[in-house]
């Protein structure tokens, strides 16, 4: 099974919504036996809280099942194949809090073909219309990231 991690850095919008989509595009295509997705934030302040409620929102709003707990990053996280970064900030503390290198690691856009390694934007201090621009953006990056995860691994 190959092990999916996307991170942001409270872990209550951006990378729980990202497993989300993530989880039900996988189980659309009849992939849900080889992998398994999780999320987590660098940071430590929503440790055990539900996503925002404007993620919740949007994931219902684009008829996604979401459910998920916060919880943070830490260096036991390298044993994911894959670790997905939402933004630059972000991917340069997984890379402090790593031991060695990890060839998984990725920004999540750099699978976007719109913007390929831009930062997903952090919606938190914004309004409603911020929750949909980044569920449009980790569509587009999640079913890339798939389209990547099928070709490379033979599914």
């Amino acid at each position: 099974m190959i092990k999916i991690l996307f991170v942001c850095l409270g872990n209550i919008c951006r990378s729980p919504l990202a497993e989300a989509i993530f989880n039900q595009k996988i189980a659309e295509k009849g992939l849900n036996h080889a992998f398994k997705a999780d999320s987590a934030g660098t940071g430590h302040w929503h440790i055990g809280e539900n996503p925002d409620p404007r993620t919740i929102a949007i994931a219902r709003k684009n008829n996604v099942p979401i459910q998920h707990t916060g919880r943070q990053f830490s260096s036991d996280d390298s044993a994911f194949d894959y670790i997905l970064a939402m933004d630059g900030n972000n991917l340069t503390n997984i890379l402090s809090l790593m031991e060695t290198p990890h060839e998984g690691l990725f920004l999540m856009r750099y699978f976007d073909h719109e913007q390929k390694e831009a930062d997903v934007p952090d919606p938190y201090y914004g309004g409603d219309d911020g929750f949909q621009k980044v569920y449009d953006i980790l569509d587009r990056s999640c079913e890339r990231f798939i389209e990547f995860l099928v070709d490379k691994h033979k599914l």
